[in-house]
């Protein structure tokens, strides 16, 4: 779970079928399907099928670097 202070997305699904939290809303965004994550916005990308999943992500804003990301729960272990 992360947002950002600076940027928004927009991700578009190529390939399986996305598992979204955004804010307090869960959804599925399947093949050809889009959602768009709004400055600020709580948001989270699951894979939760047992297929590959591929997506385009476009970041729009006056700043993309990656220290723009705020990490609220990583399963990864990035800070």
């Amino acid at each position: 779970m992360q947002y950002h202070k600076h940027r928004s997305e927009r991700w578009t699904v190529v390939e399986g079928i996305a598992t979204v939290t955004l804010g307090k809303k869960i959804c599925d965004i399947h093949r050809n399907e889009w959602i768009y994550i709004p400055v600020g916005e709580q948001h989270q990308l699951v894979n939760n099928g047992d297929c590959l999943m591929q997506l385009i992500e476009v970041q729009l804003g006056d700043y993309l670097g990656e220290d723009d990301i705020v990490r609220l729960d990583d399963n990864y272990g990035r800070s």
